[in-house]
């Protein structure tokens, strides 16, 4: 994957990607994650450096890597294990509350808010208060970077 890795690729943008490069790696993302879906393989683990770019380019594609996490789900299955990466991770994942694939939706948003905005949508450097806003703190569009990008 001569892109590297998603963050290097949005690193190398200056941390933002404009709208529609956005929704085509999301969509790209989505593509792939829908796939392992249906097959009950869910991820958990979904995040910036976890999505390899083609190359550098502005048409490059994202392959989804990193499947040492990802589980098998059967069909009246639940995971409750705390797996992913604190700012990616499903509050129910850190509430140690059973999950299937909605662990993923959530990394993907989170995914999305960091191509659009340059940064996680919940972050900070204390693990304790990172996990408490992530389970407990509405998500806000407070960055001016939000003034720019369509409803």
């Amino acid at each position: 994957m001569a892109g590297k890795d998603l963050y290097d690729y949005l690193s190398k943008r200056e941390y933002r990607l404009p709208e529609e490069r956005a929704k085509q790696i999301i969509f790209e993302v989505i593509q792939g994650v829908k796939y392992l879906h249906s097959l009950r393989i869910v991820h958990r683990d979904l995040k910036l450096e976890n999505i390899m770019m083609t190359d550098q380019s502005n048409t490059a594609h994202p392959k989804i890597v990193d499947f040492g996490l990802s589980k098998i789900i059967g069909p009246s299955e639940t995971a409750t294990e705390p797996f992913g990466t604190l700012g990616y991770a499903a509050p129910e994942v850190l509430m140690k509350q059973p999950y299937t694939f909605s662990c993923d939706v959530w990394s993907i948003g989170c995914i999305l808010y960091a191509l659009l905005s340059g940064c996680l949508p919940l972050d900070d450097s204390d693990k304790k208060i990172l996990v408490k806003k992530t389970t407990e703190a509405p998500l806000k569009f407070e960055s001016k970077a939000w003034d720019k990008i369509s409803s």
